[in-house]
């Protein structure tokens, strides 16, 4: 017989264990880790926040804000458990109004990974850096003080976290894919940026110069919806506002109208400005939609809920992610109430977006050679001549008939337009300080680079979109994006301003070395022109903290332009002096003047955003730059004078002109609808671009039917 085996021996946990145990109920993952800085960094006070990262944060997280800032003195206990500035006492937990208040994230993350904290406060003469492990200070190499030690910096926190779970190695490999993990931090985000219309969020993979995500802080909760999520969306949002002093709450939201539908929900919801999750809310949402969406659709939904601190307890998970409130059926049924209440009323503006093109595909047919029948239904009757009047006629009668009526084809170089309005365009050139110079012989080129980009570009045709373009009617423009256009049976929305930048990116490559020139009648310094974006883009707040003056850079820039300046004017006909001033332009189109309120911008970004180093790279970044420069956007206004108003009212009409007369006749014979444009639709029937609004077929059943 054998004997009972001896109880094991209970033994206290080493603290270290217990630390990294505790670390992983709060930290899962990357973004939970980037959750609690911006929570930090809002509750700060802070108006910027940029976060970098690198293999989906796993290698590198790093956020910076330019909120209150560190005590020097507090750095020492900083990243110890439960230290905190925002708790005193458990009864503060029953009216708790920052995003933190238990002192263990700073804690959590200092114990899986490096941490390095930057931090400089309004009163302190510089910034102090001190680096972190397992919750204490350590030196950032051996035989050197642990102290937080004095360096540069600005007013605010960077945090540095590197190699997240370096020491927890199956945590580690039970997360996804570094891009799995980095969409996860862009939802993160995009969440709070949405909740925080007041804060300019960046976010961006490091060795990029180009942010996912970026938002200003002057931009309202539906442009930073717009930003993030896309037009579609943000043009169908509902604003919903309520609130109910019975149940100590108020709601504010923006629902999608039955016009939108999308494959999974988006909900971003926010209770006392932390980004939750509640089951029930979800189910109610959906109970909401279902009696308006077609099966399988779902829509977007932002919901922020102001609920009195006492009746909500905030301490049920680590991280903070759910929380349990008083009342909770009877919040979640008067939301619920709301949110029909809205929907309801909307629908008397579903005039011209009918229930059957919701659930459908975008009607846009592939070319086709059958044969047309003899006998035309009367329902198939349409207007075909581009030449009759537009929609302009009967919205304006005092324009001259003759500005309303389409011109020639323009060719997309310096060929195919009539004698008297080749005569007007010149004038018009003249008029604002350009000329066109005479044409030359074409050439013909054989870079490698060039055709492959042509080639791309043709690969990815949406070959349907390009024959609605090719063989369309302008109506009119709506506003200075939008435009209505009619092919066939069916009258499309086009958003032009997009299509525009996709049309001059491919003049550029089809015209490559053989452009018209735009000679400037005052060169342009390059240098005071930078110098003026950068400011214009500081007092936006768009850019991020420089490591060099607003002069170096001006001054990196004009001299780059300056060595390119041989390259500039062999293949896109730009004149660069040796002194650093631009005297030419590119003419993609024969009359077509860009909007010249974004030439200091242009210029910025050839420094900043194309690839000078390798031929191909150059060649389509500074393509893709000449497009967003040429792309169809209105003047700026500017002054508030009679003088300036005159000025503005004639660059406005002219900016519609060439709208209808050169960007759209060139839409006919020189846009490819390619893949970045043509497969970027929705199941509503959405493109970023186009969008199908009525079919004179089923418009002839609806009344018919009257």
């Amino acid at each position: 017989m054998t004997s009972p085996k001896s109880p094991p021996t209970i033994k206290r946990l080493e603290q270290t264990v217990v630390n990294r145990i505790a670390a992983g109920e709060i930290i899962h993952r990357p973004a939970n880790a980037l959750k609690e800085l911006i929570e930090n960094s809002l509750d700060a006070g802070s108006t910027q926040i940029q976060i970098l990262v690198k293999d989906g944060g796993l290698k590198l997280l790093q956020i910076q804000d330019n909120g209150h800032g560190i005590r020097r003195e507090d750095m020492g206990i900083v990243c110890e458990r439960f230290t905190t500035s925002k708790l005193r006492k458990f009864d503060d937990l029953s009216q708790i109004a920052t995003h933190g208040f238990r002192g263990e994230a700073l804690a959590s993350i200092s114990h899986v990974a490096h941490v390095t904290i930057t931090t400089k406060t309004a009163e302190s003469k510089c910034a102090f850096r001190a680096t972190y492990s397992d919750g204490k200070l350590v030196p950032p190499r051996p035989g050197q003080s642990a102290d937080p030690k004095p360096c540069a910096g600005n007013d605010g926190t960077q945090i540095t976290a590197e190699d997240l779970f370096y020491n927890v190695p199956t945590r580690r490999k039970a997360l996804k894919s570094p891009s799995e993990e980095y969409n996860r931090i862009l939802d993160i985000v995009s969440r709070y940026a949405v909740h925080n219309a007041g804060v300019a969020f960046t976010c961006r993979k490091q060795g990029t110069t180009a942010a996912d995500i970026q938002t200003i802080s002057s931009a309202s909760t539906v442009d930073t919806i717009r930003q993030i999520y896309g037009s579609s969306v943000a043009n169908e949002l509902l604003p919903v506002e309520r609130e109910f002093p019975e149940l100590e709450f108020k709601m504010s939201a923006y629902v999608s109208n039955a016009n939108y539908s999308t494959k999974r929900m988006t909900l971003l919801l926010f209770i006392n400005n932390r980004a939750v999750e509640s089951s029930s809310i979800k189910k109610m949402i959906e109970g909401v939609y279902a009696a308006l969406l077609p099966k399988g659709a779902h829509p977007f939904v932002y919901l922020s809920l102001e609920i009195n601190p006492r009746n909500v307890d905030v301490n049920v998970h680590p991280t903070k992610r759910e929380v349990h409130f008083l009342n909770e059926e009877h919040v979640v049924n008067a939301v619920s109430d709301a949110f029909q209440n809205r929907l309801e009323n909307a629908n008397t503006s579903r005039t011209f977006l009918t229930q059957t093109l919701l659930p459908g595909v975008l009607d846009i047919p592939e070319p086709s050679s059958a044969p047309k029948p003899a006998k035309v239904a009367v329902y198939n009757t349409v207007r075909t001549d581009g030449r009759l009047n537009t929609l302009d006629t009967f919205l304006d009668p005092s324009v001259p008939s003759k500005r309303l009526q389409s011109t020639s084809s323009t060719d997309g170089t310096n060929n195919g337009q009539e004698q008297d309005d080749a005569v007007s365009q010149v004038d018009e050139l003249n008029s604002r300080g350009m000329t066109p110079k005479v044409k030359r012989p074409r050439i013909e080129v054989r870079l490698t680079s060039v055709l492959n980009l042509r080639k791309e570009v043709k690969r990815s045709e949406h070959t349907g979109i390009t024959a609605l373009f090719s063989n369309h009617t302008f109506v009119g423009c709506v506003d200075d994006a939008l435009a209505l256009i009619q092919h066939e049976r069916s009258l499309y929305l086009v958003n032009y301003a997009v299509a525009s930048e996709e049309l001059f990116y491919q003049v550029v490559l089809n015209e490559f070395c053989n452009f018209g020139r735009l000679n400037l009648s005052e060169p342009v310094d390059i240098r005071a022109s930078v110098l003026l974006a950068i400011e214009a883009e500081e007092r936006k707040g768009n850019l991020p903290d420089q490591l060099r003056s607003a002069d170096e850079i001006a001054k990196a820039i004009s001299d780059t332009m300056v060595s390119r300046a041989e390259m500039l004017e062999e293949y896109f006909c730009m004149t660069v002096t040796e002194d650093g001033h631009l005297k030419s332009l590119p003419m993609l189109l024969r009359g077509y003047i860009p909007t010249m309120d974004k030439l200091p911008m242009f210029l910025l970004r050839l420094g900043t955003e194309v690839d000078w180093e390798t031929e191909r790279g150059c060649f389509e970044t500074l393509a893709r730059e000449l497009a967003v420069f040429f792309c169809a956007e209105p003047p700026l206004k500017v002054g508030e004078t009679e003088e300036d108003e005159t000025l503005y009212k004639e660059q406005h009409e002219r900016y519609l002109w060439q709208v209808q007369h050169l960007i759209f006749p060139s839409f006919k014979t020189h846009f490819v609808a390619s893949g970045r444009l043509g497969k970027s639709g929705d199941e509503s029937g959405t493109t970023k671009f186009i969008t199908q609004l009525a079919n004179l077929a089923d418009l002839y059943k609806i009344f018919e039917r009257c």
